[in-house]
């Protein structure tokens, strides 16, 4: 049966290519969901109202742990399929990935310390370190995405740190849809302006990058010039204006589905742009990365059976806490 395993892919399949579109589809699971926990978290700073607060707080409470699961997931298929280019990314990256740990501990521990003493002076210190980790998270992962695009052999680059920015803009987007989907009366009407704002400094952030793209990188401008590197860009620009008009009539569902075609649609048009390398720094292609046929087909065969039990136990957690914060609920 090893034997077997070993002659070739699963059924003939381009197991390759589709592990690496796998790859990037669990990033955009983990920058969709945690995105509006960040994005809360962001948003956390601009309410003074002790009432309003818990209700964020309420919003993300069952959520963010279970959500943090597919940054793992991500993590552990990168090491499983391509482990050349983990161990590289690492290597390259080492203390951009200690600044994400850090500031995901932080964005964490923050609301579970916010809770414990009713302190003005306790509270304000927590709350801004919750603000502080719920926007560092993003910036420095969306910072470690455009490292990787870009192929920068150093954990520094102005244009990685532009698409860093943009997550965040894009993590207020997802935040103010989801809680605007779970909050009742003033604060879901006070967070309207938000989202639109917000939606529109993601679209120009996104400009910007892909600006960037066409100047300074002529490998990068070829594929984004594609078919299907112009035809994510025009959804992009579809999603934001519908994200938008979403918003101002108040359609709640509609901007929230919006928000998920414009994260899968960025983690898309940057899998776009990279293949076919998987380490552009190295220039290493998904062929060339893939771990050997038998580890892959036993892989493969694994995610048969484990990711379905991942995608259940999201479907429970949403399930159970489904609907809107009920008056008087908090973290």
């Amino acid at each position: 049966m090893t034997s077997g395993l070993a002659a070739g892919p699963l059924f003939g399949l381009p197991l390759a290519d589709l592990w690496f579109a796998l790859t990037f589809a669990i990033l955009g699971a983990f920058l969709f969901l945690d995105g509006f926990d960040f994005g809360v978290g962001a948003l956390f700073v601009l309410r003074d109202d002790d009432h309003e607060r818990e209700q964020l707080l309420a919003v993300v409470g069952p959520f963010w742990d279970g959500n943090e699961v597919w940054l793992v997931v991500f993590g552990g298929v990168l090491f499983a399929v391509f482990p050349s280019v983990y161990a590289a990314l690492f290597t390259r990256y080492y203390l951009l990935m200690f600044a994400i740990l850090a500031a995901l501990i932080l964005r964490g521990l923050a609301p579970e310390m916010y809770e414990q003493r009713h302190d003005e002076t306790w509270q304000r210190w927590w709350g801004r370190s919750f603000v502080v980790g719920s926007v560092a998270a993003p910036f420095f992962l969306g910072t470690f995405v455009g490292l990787w695009l870009f192929g920068a052999p150093h954990a520094f680059s102005p244009r990685a740190a532009l698409v860093g920015v943009a997550v965040v803009a894009l993590t207020v987007v997802d935040g103010v849809a989801f809680t605007r989907l779970k909050v009742r009366g003033d604060l879901r009407d006070a967070l309207r302006p938000y989202g639109v704002w917000s939606a529109v400094a993601y679209l120009v952030l996104a400009v910007a990058v892909l600006a960037t793209v066409g100047l300074s990188a002529p490998s990068l401008r070829q594929r984004l010039l594609s078919p299907l590197g112009l035809g994510l860009v025009v959804l992009t620009v579809l999603l934001t204006a519908g994200y938008v008009v979403a918003t101002r009539r108040d359609r709640y569902y509609a901007a929230f589905a919006s928000v998920a075609g414009l994260v899968f649609g960025l983690v898309a048009l940057v899998a776009r742009l990279m293949y076919p390398y998987v380490d552009p720094a190295a220039r290493t292609t998904v062929a060339e990365g893939i771990v050997g046929t038998l580890s892959l087909n036993l892989v493969s065969i694994g995610a048969v059976f484990l990711l379905p039990l991942v995608c259940l136990y999201f479907a429970v957690l949403y399930s159970a806490f489904g609907g809107p914060i009920e008056a008087g609920e908090g973290y």
